[in-house]
């Protein structure tokens, strides 16, 4: 249909708004006259056209929350009567496309603008491709005419020949958005509009045949459903008979486990796995062993929490408080744990709780030696964290299928320590302690430590698949600690996916404070006796800690409390002591015994052990923290010819290597030194370590057995107050070594006041507590000489050169 000519391009006319609506060109509509902005428009159009020839004209304008659009249509008022409802309305018939320009004054209270006609006109002929796009609008839309079954239309929509006219005819398509009406009323080109309607017909039909589909899919979907659920019921008829013939009433289990399995909070993959598994449940045979493998499984899967977590405790100072609270020391440890959560809650406070299908975990590994506090630090940490705790104890464990499971094939099956771990925790976020994980052992039946590497990888733990589960289990919300020992025994590969902490120890005054505040309370509990009947003054806890222990951790003073707690009980029932009683210091030798570690500093001189020449203190890392380590060197007669060096004591091949490194030392420096290294030519050098039944091994006892070979030389003594430690060189270079902070607590243990050490590990004084460094006088060291004229006492009388 061709647009309505007008002898004029510019006009003035009222605006008609239409809210959410859009009325193009050729399309006629009803309009409400209740509404008051459409009355006025009406009435001002009545208005001026009774100077005007023609009928009333009004300016349709769509309004898009609250916004006009730049383009209206030109709409003549065709009567004015009563709509189907009864409601006074206007019937107004689109004629052609207006662009909105300023705003003007006319008669009545509605909104006046100018406006310019747009010319809408195809030039004749029309060319080959915009009459191939007439026919294929016509046939998209008498496509959809007739799965609409509007077949009176088809014939009005072919009968259209005008560009224009056709594509203004989508006006009246219900799937059409006022978004896209309005795009449609301002394009201006009737060829560019044409094509825009095409495109939208054309995409309408497409999505139109895409649900139809879908539903055709459901359709049959629900049909095989009821399909299956009549077999089913006949199914279960049929077994219901067959029980009934058996004697056998027991329910049926495979429609309890599918109840189980669709009730259950399960994901998508493992839904669809144990859905799998009721099938051949249900498939099976009563008599069939697999029934019973398939029936394990299930119960397995729906016991694992797949969903449950619990909600972290972002009280950072309160997380803090509790560590505090329940340990005594350990500041990397806490820090560490501090940091963690401070880190969680910053990232669940910005919405980055999951990264890639992973969440936050960590992996910790505490190294030390026992007794620290290591296991009980987790429970702690769980603590401290709002999680569930759990341990499990890898010492022992030489089978791979004890971490990754058992394939279901065999006969007992079970899923690994892991993912029993999750189960007995009940949630996916616990804190699992892996104690013990250098006591992890490797035979024919794997390696499960190398098992254990995916576990702990926070890259890979999100995707953990257990042989006997075969799903995808998340791990990557775990916080894993693990414990050792002795950092060596650790895979390398398996301690790279591991943060380590190190756990060296305790001062004697977190010793007393540890006591005091944890082991006291406990062992009180379990000896039947209370804080008002029974006291340990700290003196007294000061001495059991000092003089009748030497230990890193706590374990062996619990006992000592515990055997002096049992003691004070047992005089009690007997009638031999009153209580309430006060334990001092000097009470300790009647109660048990006499102290078993009295320092070396604290013993006559002529008792000590470097009162002879030849004797020095040194300083080694053991797996019990550190420890105090004696090197004696003496000379043989020259007239037994056995000249050459002899080592014993269990010394490994480096410990071997440092003694002739340090006999080299003074053969070729002894002039420079003052020592009568004459003697070495013709008499046998014999160094001894004593506790000949420990192994011993590595660099560190370089110094001291330098000193000890000094001082036979020389008859000068070593200072008893004097401890070492440090690699030599053939130069007399004293070079660095490991586990400061460990010999320096064991030397203030054994009461030494002067300790030597490399000059290039005066950086790890940084993590030896303040308070032990204020009671030892450490002198950093770069060569044997300066270590000589430290430990060496002057020398007061000649002291013959003997064995």
């Amino acid at each position: 249909m061709a647009a309505e000519s007008t002898p004029f391009t510019s006009l003035a006319l009222p605006v008609l708004p239409l809210d959410d609506e859009v009325v193009l060109p050729g399309m006629v509509v009803p309009l409400d006259l209740n509404d008051a902005e459409v009355r006025a428009a009406v009435e001002a159009a009545q208005a001026a056209a009774r100077d005007e020839p023609g009928k009333p004209k009004v300016l349709l304008v769509p309004r898009v929350d609250g916004t006009y659009a730049s383009t209206g249509v030109l709409g003549t008022v065709e009567q004015v009567g009563r709509l189907a409802d009864g409601d006074p309305g206007a019937l107004i018939r689109g004629r052609g496309r207006v662009k909105i320009g300023a705003g003007t004054t006319g008669p009545g209270a509605a909104l006046w603008v100018e406006g310019t006609r747009i010319d809408e006109t195809v030039p004749e002929p029309l060319p080959g491709q915009v009459t191939e796009l007439v026919k294929e609008y016509k046939a998209l839309a008498t496509a959809w005419l007739r799965k609409r079954g509007a077949w009176q239309v088809v014939d009005r929509v072919q009968a259209i020949e005008d560009v224009s006219a056709l594509a203004d005819n989508s006006g009246y398509s219900p799937f059409l958005t006022t978004a896209q009406k309005t795009e449609l009323l301002e394009t201006a080109d009737p060829v560019a509009r044409l094509k825009l309607a095409t495109a939208q017909l054309r995409e309408h039909l497409a999505e139109q045949d895409v649900a139809e589909t879908i539903a055709k899919d459901v359709q049959e979907g629900v049909d095989k459903q009821q399909r299956e659920f009549l077999l089913r019921r006949q199914l279960e008829a049929v077994r219901k008979e067959l029980r009934e013939l058996n004697g056998d009433q027991e329910g049926e289990e495979s429609d309890d486990y599918r109840a189980r399995v669709e009730a259950a909070d399960l994901p998508e993959k493992v839904r669809e796995a144990a859905l799998k598994e009721v099938d051949k449940l249900e498939r099976a045979s009563d008599q069939s062993p697999e029934g019973s493998w398939i029936r394990t499984w299930l119960d397995t899967v729906l016991e694992l929490p797949w969903n449950e977590r619990t909600e972290d405790e972002y009280d950072i100072q309160g997380a803090q408080s509790v560590l505090d609270a329940e340990h005594a020391g350990l500041a990397d440890v806490k820090e560490r744990i501090t940091e963690y959560l401070a880190v969680r809650k910053r990232r669940a406070d910005r919405g980055l709780g999951v990264v890639g299908g992973r969440r936050g975990g960590a992996v910790l590994a505490l190294v030390g030696p026992p007794g620290v506090g290591k296991t009980s630090l987790g429970e702690s940490v769980a603590h401290a964290m709002g999680r569930k705790f759990v341990r499990v104890a890898l010492g022992g464990v030489r089978d791979e299928a004890e971490i990754r499971g058992h394939r279901r094939t065999y006969v007992g099956a079970l899923p690994g320590r892991i993912v029993r771990a999750v189960k007995e925790a009940g949630s996916m976020n616990p804190v699992v302690l892996l104690d013990e994980i250098d006591k992890v052992g490797s035979d024919f039946r794997g390696d499960p430590a190398a098992a254990l590497l995916e576990v702990l990888d926070p890259a890979q733990n999100h995707t953990f698949r257990d042989h006997y589960l075969e799903v995808e289990l998340d791990l990557s919300d775990v916080v894993f600690l693990a414990t050792a020992n002795v950092l060596e025994a650790i895979p390398e590969a398996l301690l790279d996916r591991m943060e380590l902490v190190r756990l060296d120890g305790y001062t004697e005054d977190e010793k007393v404070v540890i006591a005091r505040d944890h082991l006291l309370p406990r062992q009180l509990e379990r000896a039947g006796l209370d804080s008002e009947e029974v006291t340990i003054d700290e003196g007294a806890l000061r001495r059991l800690a000092g003089e009748y222990t030497r230990e890193a951790g706590v374990r062996t003073l619990e006992r000592s409390i515990a055997r002096l707690l049992r003691k004070v009980a047992a005089q009690h029932e007997l009638g031999e002591r009153k209580l309430p009683f006060t334990v001092g210091a000097d009470d300790l030798r009647d109660l048990i015994g006499r102290p078993h570690h009295v320092p070396e500093s604290a013993q006559d001189p002529a008792e000590r052990r470097t009162s002879v020449p030849g004797v020095a203190t040194g300083l080694a890392v053991t797996g019990a923290g550190g420890d105090v380590l004696y090197v004696e060197a003496s000379l043989a007669d020259p007239e037994t010819g056995a000249a050459g060096l002899t080592l014993t004591g269990q010394l490994g091949d480096v410990m071997k290597e440092s003694a002739q490194i340090a006999l080299s030392f003074l053969r070729s420096h002894g002039a420079e030194l003052e020592l009568p290294v004459a003697d070495l030519k013709d008499r046998g050098v014999h160094i001894h370590f004593p506790a000949g039944a420990v192994p011993k091994d590595g660099p560190s006892a370089g110094v001291t057995m330098t000193t000890a070979l000094a001082s036979l030389l020389s008859g000068r003594l070593v200072r008893t107050d004097v401890a070492m430690t440090g690699e030599v060189s053939l130069t007399g270079r004293v070079l660095p070594i490991g586990g400061v902070k460990q010999k320096l607590l064991a030397a203030h243990r054994a009461g030494v006041t002067t300790v030597i050490i490399p000059k290039r590990n005066e950086p790890d004084l940084d993590d030896v507590p303040a308070e032990i460094l204020d009671k030892l006088d450490v002198h950093a060291v770069s060569d044997v000489r300066q270590v000589l004229e430290l430990a060496l006492a002057p020398a007061t009388s000649e002291v013959p050169v003997a064995a």
